[in-house]
C-alpha cells in the first residue's frame, strides 16, 4: 500500500491510545487485526484505504473462512475496520466505510462456565499465607464482589476505591466507559489487609508486584491458577468465570437484569441476556433431576 495508507493506520493507533486510552489489550488487538488487513490489501493490488470497496471486504471474509477463522474472530475483525474506518471519515481522509454493511456469519451462543455460591466459597474463605496471597485473595474478593473485568481490575489506583463508602470508581471499562460499583464487606475486609502490608512503591496501582511495579494480567491469571490448585479445586479458574459467577448469582437472587447490566457494565441488555439463560439451565437441571416424568433411566 501507498505510504500515507501506512501513515493513517499508524495515527489511528495513536488515536486508540492516546485520546480513546483504550486498553493494551484492545490495542494489540486492533493493530494484529488491521494490518492482517493490510497485508490483504497489498496482495489484492488495493493501494489506499479510500480504493477499498464492499467487495473488497468479501473477499477478504471469505478469506478468512476458508482458514477456518470463527466467526466471532470474524467479528472481531469487521469491529476492528468499521471503528478504523470511522476513524479516517472523521479525519476526511475517506468518504465510505466499506465494512459497514458486511455481517460476519453468526455464531452459536455459548454458555459461559460459572461457579456455584458453594465453589465460590471454597475459593474465597480460604486463608492466604504469605504477603502476595494476602494480595491475590484481595484481588479474587473484588473480582467477585464487583464483577470486575481482568482488565478494569490491573487497571485500578489506589484512590478508586472507598473503603468508607462501600464502592470503587472503574476508570477504564470497555469502550473507554467508567462506572461506580459497589464492594461487599468482604471484599473491603480483604483490600484493608493488603494495604496494611502493600510495598512501598512509585506506582498509584491498587496491586503491586513485589518490585511495587502495577500488575499484569497474565500474572493475575497465573496466580489464580496457583491458587485454586493449592486448595484442591478441580475446575479450571480463569478470572472471568469470577465475572460470571457474580452475575449469574446476583440475577438468580434478584431477577432485576437492568442492574446486573449496569454492575458488569454493559451498553447492549442482550449481552447481560445470557445469564438468563444461564438460570433457565440450572431450573431445567432441576427438573430433570426432580420431577417423575423427566428423570432419564440409568443405562
Amino acid at each position: 500500500m501507498q505510504s500515507n495508507a501506512e501513515q493513517a493506520l499508524s495515527a489511528f493507533f495513536d488515536y486508540l491510545r492516546g485520546e480513546k486510552r483504550v486498553a493494551e489489550h484492545t490495542l494489540c488487538g486492533y493493530r494484529r487485526d488491521l494490518l492482517r488487513l493490510q497485508k490483504f490489501c497489498e496482495k489484492t493490488g488495493v493501494e489506499t484505504w479510500q480504493d477499498m470497496q464492499n467487495s473488497d471486504i468479501r473477499q477478504y471474509i471469505g478469506f478468512r473462512h476458508k482458514q477456518d477463522i470463527g466467526s466471532k474472530t470474524i467479528q472481531r475483525e469487521l469491529a476492528a475496520m468499521r471503528s478504523f474506518y470511522r476513524y479516517l471519515q472523521k479525519k476526511q481522509l475517506v468518504d465510505h466505510d466499506p465494512a459497514q454493511s458486511i455481517c460476519a456469519p453468526k455464531a452459536a451462543k455459548k454458555l459461559p462456565k460459572i461457579l456455584d455460591v458453594d465453589q465460590m466459597a471454597g475459593i474465597l474463605d480460604a486463608n492466604p499465607d504469605s504477603l502476595l496471597e494476602i494480595r491475590d485473595l484481595a484481588m479474587f474478593e473484588l473480582f467477585y464482589s464487583s464483577g470486575l473485568r481482568l482488565t478494569e481490575l490491573v487497571m485500578l489506583d489506589i484512590g478508586d476505591i472507598s473503603m468508607s463508602d462501600g464502592y470503587l470508581l472503574v476508570r477504564y471499562g470497555k469502550g473507554s466507559k467508567q462506572r461506580q460499583v459497589p464492594v461487599g464487606k468482604k471484599a473491603i475486609e480483604a483490600v484493608n489487609k493488603w494495604m496494611a502490608l502493600r510495598p512501598e512503591a512509585s506506582s498509584t496501582a491498587l496491586f503491586v508486584a513485589r518490585n511495587g511495579v502495577r500488575l499484569g494480567q497474565r500474572s493475575v491469571q497465573l496466580r489464580l491458577e496457583r491458587w485454586c490448585i493449592k486448595h484442591n479445586v478441580l475446575e479450571h479458574v480463569h478470572p472471568h468465570m469470577l465475572r460470571h459467577s457474580f452475575a449469574s448469582h446476583v440475577l438468580e437472587s434478584s431477577h432485576d437484569i437492568r442492574a446486573v447490566q449496569e454492575l458488569l457494565g454493559h451498553s447492549n441488555i442482550s449481552t447481560t441476556q445470557i445469564y438468563t439463560h444461564l438460570d433457565f439451565q440450572h431450573l431445567a437441571n432441576i427438573y430433570d433431576q426432580a420431577h417423575p416424568r423427566a428423570k432419564k433411566k440409568n443405562s
